[in-house]
């Protein structure tokens, strides 16, 4: 590869890790060709880019990005994942694809200037979808005001109930 190639890919790489939502480094070593290749296509498929890419490359890419703090996992086969818009699809992809071959191994990531270990990055798989997470903010932000409703409504009731109550001894009283 030509050193023009190099600067090229280094400053593409750069660009994208300063859009990105998140980053997940895998290890790729042992996977067929065809098993990387699904495992592409599926990531293709949730509007996730999956780079195999030089160490050193990636190294000179991460300077002056949050991906700097992970410059030293950068070592033997890696493989990124990049997304855009969705920072919990590329950690569901893969590691679904993980369980399914063992070969693929989940490094680390970087989400939001911060470090995320396997263990953040599987538990960021097992979130639910964001559809389900934004129907159950709305039903909380909906209770709310409906308790509230409930407590203000209860008021006049109370007061009445005391009114039924005092004009009911005041009857008894002079009957």
């Amino acid at each position: 590869m030509k050193l023009d190639q190099k600067k090229n890919i280094v400053q593409d790489l750069h660009e994208k890790f300063l859009k990105k939502k998140v980053l997940i480094v895998t290890d790729y070593k042992g996977l067929r060709v065809e098993s990387l290749n699904s495992l592409r296509r599926k990531l293709r498929e949730a509007g996730i880019e999956y780079q195999v890419v030089k160490n050193t490359l990636l190294r000179r890419a991460s300077t002056e990005t949050d991906v700097a703090l992970i410059q030293d996992r950068f070592k033997g086969p890696s493989a990124i994942a990049l997304s855009y818009v969705d920072p919990v699809a590329p950690a569901k992809v893969l590691t679904q694809f993980a369980k399914e071959n063992e070969k693929l191994e989940l490094r680390v990531g970087v989400m939001d200037g911060k470090v995320i270990d396997v263990n953040a990055i599987k538990a960021l798989a097992n979130l639910p979808p964001r559809e389900i997470l934004l129907s159950q903010l709305l039903s909380v932000m909906n209770a709310v005001p409906t308790s509230f409703v409930r407590v203000l409504s209860a008021v006049p009731s109370g007061l009445l109930n005391v009114l039924q109550a005092f004009k009911a001894k005041k009857e008894e009283a002079t009957g």
